[in-house]
């Protein structure tokens, strides 16, 4: 894939690696390769989600490091992996979901919005956002109720009274306490916390992209001025490939953080605190009453430092290992080497 300058002929022509898109895919190793790959990835930077998820449901404002300290203090190394074996247990099936309706809805929009006229750049924008929001609705129906167990294990001793004795006991006592609906508390917000969290993130991986790609353009534009450039585009090596996306996700993360983060406090204490006194439609209202007064505006981005880390880890990791997964998913091998 050539790297679209045509809004500057002028400039250097960047070739990048070919796009592999759904068509192109060997569904079976994709899904079980990824599948392996990214509960390495989980297992990694769950550390940083244990603090998050702990910093947003305390009262007091707590530094990172010093909710870290008392982690290790009280529960060890292994208490921040607390809940770990329960959301692997999920991430298996929500990656395969995600991943599925990421490539599908990718494919199919951005093949429908280049049909209706729009540049490069503007269908690829549109593509990844839409393939974001669906990517996380079809998630969803598999990790809300992962998310509930695995975070009142996270926080249990801390703020719920409730005592579990692993993933299974928890899942048991939330079904006996409120049915079914219980593993769903949250969805709602979940699905409007990652909807638009994915949306942005995708949108502005592919903006932020584009944008490092043109930088790249323009500074061999000018070394081509200055007579040292052939003038036959160039060819980037996979290493800069890999830090051009992994320095992508690194912004697109930052920018989803700042967005939706109010979102996923609230999410978080709706899926986690006992005893609010809140149901249906008032809950949301009530959980972000208490957030105002706990804090203000600032207790709504408690946590935002380790969720910006993981959601910055987690995307780069994220980017790089589903690349070079689809890669190695191709159907025709041969084609690979196109890739290199």
């Amino acid at each position: 894939m050539s790297f679209g300058m045509a809004e500057d002929d002028s400039r250097p022509e960047i070739h990048l690696p070919a796009d592999v898109d759904w068509e192109m895919l060997d569904k079976s190793k994709f899904f079980f390769l990824g599948a392996a790959l990214f509960s390495g990835v989980s297992g990694t930077l769950y550390p940083t989600v244990v603090l998050k998820t702990r910093q947003q449901v305390v009262v007091k404002d707590t530094p990172c490091f010093k909710m870290a300290v008392s982690i290790l203090r009280h529960d060890g190394f292994k208490g921040f992996y607390r809940g770990f074996g329960t959301s692997l247990m999920g991430t298996i099936p929500a990656r395969s979901l995600y991943m599925g309706a990421l490539e599908i809805t990718k494919s199919s929009v951005g093949f429908a919005t280049v049909k209706m006229g729009y540049s490069e750049a503007k269908a690829a924008a549109i593509a990844n956002a839409a393939a974001g929001v669906s990517a996380a609705m079809a998630a969803q129906l598999v990790w809300t109720p992962i998310d509930v167990v695995s975070q009142r294990l996270m926080v249990q001793g801390v703020k719920s009274g409730v005592k579990y004795n692993g993933g299974i006991d928890a899942f048991r006592q939330i079904i006996r306490a409120d049915g079914i609906r219980g593993l769903y508390r949250g969805f709602g917000i979940s699905i409007l916390t990652y909807a638009p969290s994915n949306a942005v993130w995708w949108a502005s991986y592919s903006l932020a992209h584009r944008a490092i790609w043109d930088g790249i353009g323009s500074h061999l534009k000018q070394q081509e001025h200055g007579g040292g450039g052939s003038g036959i585009g160039f060819k980037p090596d996979s290493k800069a490939v890999v830090a051009v996306q992994a320095a992508s996700a690194a912004m697109a993360s930052g920018v989803s953080a700042l967005v939706t983060m109010p979102l996923d406090t609230i999410k978080t204490r709706l899926q986690v605190l006992d005893g609010e006194g809140c149901d249906g439609k008032m809950c949301i209202g009530q959980t972000l009453r208490r957030l105002m007064k706990e804090g203000g505006l600032s207790a709504c981005y408690r946590g935002l430092g380790p969720r910006w880390v993981s959601m910055s880890f987690s995307a780069t990791t994220m980017i790089t290992t589903y690349e070079f997964l689809k890669k190695l998913s191709t159907k025709n091998q041969d084609s690979c080497g196109s890739l290199q």
